[in-house]
C-alpha cells in the first residue's frame, strides 16, 4: 500500500516535493514511479525508479525539472518538481510497477495528490 502527499495550488515557476510512503513492502524490492491524469486525459508516467538498479527515467515533459529519489530507511520516495508549468495540473499518483525495469504498466497505487499549477 502507498500514500501521497505534499500535492499543492503553486504558481508557474515554482516547486513542489511529493511524498510517497510505503508501509507493507520495501520500496528497495519494488519498481516505482510517479504518473499523473488530468480530467479526460490518460494516465501518464512522468517518473520512474527501478529496482533492477538502473537510473531512474523520465518523461520528455519533465526530464530536467523534476527529480525522483529514495530514503530506504524511511521507506519513502520523492519527486521534486521544480519549474511547474500550467500543464502539468492534474493528479499525481505514487505507483509500483510489476517489472524490475521501468514500464508504463503499473500494479498498484494510492489515492492521489492534487498539483494544481496557476498561470
Amino acid at each position: 500500500q502507498v500514500k501521497e502527499s505534499g500535492g499543492s495550488l503553486v504558481q508557474a515557476g515554482g516547486s513542489l516535493r511529493l511524498t510517497c510512503t510505503a508501509s507493507g513492502s520495501t520500496f528497495r524490492d519494488l519498481t516505482m514511479g510517479w504518473t499523473r491524469q488530468a480530467p479526460g486525459k490518460e494516465r501518464e508516467t512522468v517518473a520512474c525508479f527501478p529496482r533492477n538498479g538502473f537510473d531512474p527515467a523520465y518523461s520528455d515533459s519533465v526530464n530536467g525539472r523534476f527529480t525522483i529519489s529514495r530514503d530506504n530507511a524511511r521507506n519513502t520516495r520523492y519527486l521534486q518538481m521544480n519549474d511547474l508549468k500550467t500543464a502539468y495540473t492534474a493528479m499525481s499518483f505514487c505507483e509500483v510497477g510489476p517489472y524490475p525495469f521501468c514500464s508504463d504498466s503499473w500494479s498498484s497505487w494510492g489515492q492521489g495528490t492534487q498539483v494544481t499549477v496557476s498561470s
